[in-house]
């Protein structure tokens, strides 16, 4: 169906939702725009219309409330963020479950999908995990597991998970999650190649002060697309500790336009391959050259490796040697940490995640040589 979604009476709809009225600034308003000119080429049904226009209107409303809770506690703008841990890399090459052990950790901090997706008042420590925000979406996401047990075949997540960095960068309108939701070759340019991201940084470090004001801690942040903006992250976190995870790109690489295709599918009611094809290997060279391009700018060892492969069939071994290069140590209640959620969740718990190239149009051959350089200078296990 044609739709025709208009910035300003999304911005109005979020302060009549909130009761609020003032941003901390405008920085997300060419974002915005951007993003809704190239949706309104889309045609999209009638559901992922009302999906899509909810969805800004509860991201423009967060930010609304995220300002005024600052404003009533300016002292946190004060509070340091130290020695953040970012993962990041290609998509699907085991970011999430890399961030989720790490957040086994009791001695970490990661800001999980609940508080995330409902930020104010923030939780403080004794509430991270059972606070009653959380406790709701717990049950609301066990009824749609039960629902659609497949779902869990696609991505890794809870209410008390830790969920990624996207979906508080989305306050600036700065961020991969919105460019997943169509066709959108327009935002999509603006934000890899044309945009400065400072504001959407600096955003994201508000963002923490906020969820830190009564539960502090050493961060654990995850988002593949950090890859693609890294100076920019160090001119805001100088001493964030950076952690590259790799993974076949040829599975990495099916498997996010497998990804894309849901996405597109809850917005559109179809699948758009020939732009996936073209879209997905697009990005997913993209941040492994980026990285790449970091290194040799910054130095082999301002960023940490870790393998798929070595997480999977070495897990506390890996984590282990994690932690030696990160300098910090894999305490007694790290090990068990780990272990637990390793046992708690094996591999294919939900279901094995089926995909190929060939859905695409695209060969292992067309991958590979998009990753030449890549696959070059990394060992990285093939998956066949």
């Amino acid at each position: 169906m044609a739709q025709t979604f208009n910035p300003q009476q999304l911005i109005e709809a979020a302060q009549k939702l909130t009761g609020l009225d003032q941003f901390d600034s405008d920085s997300f308003y060419e974002g915005l725009s951007i993003l809704l000119a190239d949706a309104n080429k889309n045609d999209m049904t009638e559901s992922g219309v009302k999906r899509f226009g909810e969805s800004v209107t509860q991201i423009l409303a967060n930010r609304l409330k995220v300002t005024h809770y600052l404003a009533q506690r300016p002292e946190l703008s004060d509070r340091p963020i130290e020695r953040p841990i970012f993962v990041f890399g290609v998509p699907r090459t085991g970011t999430t479950l890399l961030s989720n052990l790490l957040a086994a950790d009791p001695a970490r901090r990661s800001p999980l999908t609940w508080e995330i997706d409902d930020p104010v008042p923030p939780p403080t420590t004794a509430t991270l995990f059972d606070d009653p925000r959380a406790l709701a979406r717990l049950q609301m996401e066990k009824q749609m597991l039960e629902a659609a047990p497949e779902m869990g075949k696609y991505y890794r997540s809870s209410a008390i998970y830790p969920n990624e960095c996207v979906y508080f960068m989305a306050h600036d309108f700065k961020t991969l999650m919105l460019e997943s939701r169509g066709k959108l070759p327009n935002y999509r340019d603006w934000l890899l190649n044309d945009t400065d991201m400072s504001s959407a940084y600096q955003y994201h470090k508000k963002f923490l002060q906020l969820l830190q004001a009564d539960a502090p801690g050493v961060w654990n942040l995850k988002m593949p697309s950090h890859a693609l903006w890294l100076e920019t992250l160090i001119k805001i976190y100088p001493d964030a500790r950076l952690v590259w995870a790799h993974r076949d790109p040829l599975t990495a690489t099916s498997s996010f336009c497998s990804l894309i295709s849901l996405a597109h599918l809850g917005f559109t009611g179809k699948t758009d391959t020939a732009w996936i094809a073209e879209n997905c290997p697009y990005q997913a060279k993209l941040h492994a050259d980026r990285i790449m391009d970091f290194r040799e700018k910054f130095g082999e060892d301002r960023i940490i490796d870790v393998h798929y492969a070595d997480l999977i069939n070495q897990p506390i071994a890996s984590m282990e040697k994690l932690y030696g290069a990160l300098g910090d140590e894999f305490s007694d209640g790290a090990r068990r940490g780990v272990q637990g959620w390793i046992d708690d969740n094996p591999q294919n718990k939900f279901g094995k995640h089926e995909y190929r190239l060939a859905e695409f149009g695209l060969t292992a051959q067309d991958i590979e040589a998009q990753f030449e350089r890549y696959l070059a200078k990394y060992d990285v296990a093939r998956e066949g």
